[in-house]
């Protein structure tokens, strides 16, 4: 092998496992707020009509917070890497339901997880790149 395909390997490698660890981080965070909303909705703060947006809300703020983490970490193509961290955080989010749940179909509320996952990594990605640099007159 050359040195210039040993680099690319390299480089495919470290942006796989910050996409990996950013979606391993997003259902973290996304299962801790998640577990504070069952809190507050048991604890009567927080009203029970509102667990779908509790749900959303938890996918956009994992999928925001792991694609920082890879974003942060790879520092080009922030977008894709961004989109990619929530899908990942949609695939686990599945993987974890059918574990769990055997009757749960993607169907069922399924395109609003897949959504909010995306949205949240892509806010990732556009929050995250690297800043334009200044033009010197």
């Amino acid at each position: 092998m050359r040195k210039n395909e040993e680099e690319q390997n390299a480089k495919l490698i470290r942006f796989m496992s910050s996409i990996i660890l950013g979606g391993v981080l997003a259902l973290a965070v996304c299962l801790v707020f998640l577990f504070l909303c069952s809190i507050g909705i048991s604890s009567g703060w927080v009203s029970d009509r509102l667990m779908v947006q509790c749900t959303l809300a938890g996918c956009v703020l994992g999928g925001l917070i792991g694609g920082m983490f890879a974003v942060l970490r790879c520092r080009t193509r922030t977008l894709v890497v961004g989109l990619s961290v929530g899908a990942v955080l949609f695939l686990l989010l599945l993987a974890v339901g059918l574990l769990f749940y055997p009757g749960m179909s993607v169907e069922n509320r399924g395109v609003g997880l897949l959504c909010a996952s995306l949205f949240g990594g892509a806010l990732a990605g556009l929050l995250g790149g690297k800043p334009k640099k200044k033009r010197r007159k």
